[in-house]
């Protein structure tokens, strides 16, 4: 098939386009590099089979393709936050723009959501019916809420227009080719670890988070494309739980690094729990993560060290 990968040259999009090729697809790899990097797919730049594409899917773009995999926007708060108003377009006119090119060639699409939908959550852990604790108005709402109206557009487009869509929801994700300076926890602090650095532990440490490995993703992300049962919303993620103290002392550990841990206050609506109820994932896709928190961190740990 031919596949539009938007965000292509992301942490995530360029394990898809591997993926893809790997299974003989050819690939239309989509970016504006705001946080994706050409380094993430020059390993496929000589393959006839991959095509790289500059371009801001805020941007109509007219493509003939059988799948689209919409997974552009930046995922991370440092850079979500940096500029608010292009997040929240990145996540909606994205949408529109990918919806109507899937509604005009008949794509089958897959948004990536996010976790971020359920907000500061209240239910624990957290199912698809959940409809989520957002701030509509903080810091991270640009994030949160362009990811909720992307399912809604999806929903709508569906209903309306008769587009074939798949939703999924994803939870902490992390490994090679995480960008550096993203400001999420797993590269935080395994940077600030190889840096020999003091790792920052934001509140006491006690919030928890679940950590999925790349490969496991990507697996799931495939096989959610494939299926045929629902449309609808599914979680990916590992249910496997760590509260952010364990989390440093294992990077610690692994990084064989004197790094002390200090704490700085939460930031706002920073949740405290997050657990991804995966039962619809494990039915649906016959899918669940086979990579362990340990296994997983010495991998990007190894590619840091590296960089």
């Amino acid at each position: 098939m031919r596949v539009l990968v938007t965000g292509g040259a992301g942490f995530l999009g360029s394990h898809l386009c591997d993926r893809l090729i790997e299974q003989g697809h050819d690939v239309l790899c989509l970016d504006n590099y705001f946080t994706g990097s050409k380094k993430n797919v020059e390993h496929l730049a000589g393959n006839p089979r991959f095509e790289l594409i500059r371009h801001d899917v805020t941007e109509p773009i007219l493509l003939e393709v059988d799948r689209i995999y919409n997974l552009a926007c930046p995922a991370s708060p440092v850079h979500y936050q940096y500029n608010p108003v292009k997040t929240i377009k990145t996540s909606i006119l994205g949408a529109v723009n990918m919806l109507g090119l899937a509604k005009r060639v008949r794509a089958r699409i897959l948004q990536a959501s996010t976790s971020e939908v359920y907000g500061d959550p209240s239910v624990h852990p957290q199912t698809e019916e959940y409809w989520g604790n957002v701030n509509p108005i903080g810091i991270r709402s640009c994030y949160d809420e362009g990811k909720r109206v992307a399912e809604t557009l999806f929903m709508d487009y569906h209903r309306q227009n008769k587009v074939d869509i798949r939703i999924v929801r994803i939870f902490n994700t992390y490994g090679p080719r995480m960008h550096p300076n993203d400001g999420r926890v797993v590269s935080n602090f395994i940077v600030q670890a190889l840096q020999g650095k003091d790792i920052t532990v934001y509140g006491d440490g006690q919030q928890t988070r679940s950590f999925c490995f790349a490969s496991d993703l990507v697996e799931a992300i495939m096989r959610a494309m494939e299926q045929t049962e629902s449309v609808g919303p599914i979680n990916i993620g590992n249910p496997g739980e760590f509260t952010i103290l364990e989390l440093a002392e294992k990077v610690i550990k692994l990084t064989g690094s004197k790094s002390r841990i200090v704490k700085e206050p939460l930031p706002a609506d920073d949740p405290k729990q997050r657990k991804p109820d995966i039962s619809k994932a494990k039915k649906i896709l016959d899918w669940e993560p086979s990579v362990n928190l340990e296994d997983g961190l010495k991998k990007t740990i190894d590619y840091f060290r590296a960089i």
